[in-house]
């Protein structure tokens, strides 16, 4: 699955990390390093102000911390047209979630608009989980979704996620709090 360090390899997809040097070149807007970093073009109107939001958290995270890099988010690559269609990771290392459980890790990730319905969000979770599981020898996930959004509250239920709880997001407000173990998969 994975090909190194920085991409995890899917059966569609590569999950390219973003390195702190490319979260700097994105918030920057120097784009055409920021694709050397990546290895696809980046759309003229990537990063939003959500994703620009992220990117931010994301770096202030790795820049405390380099060894969260790994765990923090990933460029999702459409192979065979070498598109960038979305953003995929985790909240954080092992312990950085809505839940604060030491050993678990909390999957998030948005496909762009005009690749959504392709199964492409539930692939890129699926090897994102694979790798926290092969890889770091993570078995806990959580995953926190809008009560609104029911695109990902089906891909959280097709993956096993079980419903145990709520909680109040600053920037997203109330989300609903799921858990799975990686044997669910």
């Amino acid at each position: 699955m994975s090909r190194g360090p920085a991409t995890i390899r899917l059966d569609r997809l590569d999950l390219v990390l973003l390195t702190r040097e490319c979260i700097e070149a994105l918030l920057a807007g120097r784009r055409e390093e920021a694709a050397r970093f990546v290895g696809v073009p980046i759309p003229a109107w990537w990063p939003d102000d959500d994703a620009e939001w992220l990117l931010r958290l994301r770096l202030e995270q790795v820049t405390a911390d380099e060894t969260a890099g790994e765990w923090l988010v990933r460029g999702v690559v459409l192979r065979d047209r070498r598109e960038l269609v979305g953003h995929a990771g985790f909240h954080g290392p092992p312990g950085v979630s809505g839940l604060a459980k030491p050993d678990a890790v909390e999957v998030g990730y948005t496909i762009f608009p005009e690749y959504r319905g392709r199964g492409l969000a539930t692939e890129a979770a699926v090897g994102l989980i694979r790798w926290a599981r092969d890889e770091r020898g993570i078995n806990a996930f959580i995953a926190s979704v809008s009560p609104g959004n029911d695109a990902s509250l089906a891909i959280v239920r097709k993956l096993g996620f079980e419903h145990v709880g709520e909680q109040w997001d600053e920037r997203d407000g109330l989300e609903l709090v799921f858990e799975t173990t990686a044997a669910a998969l």
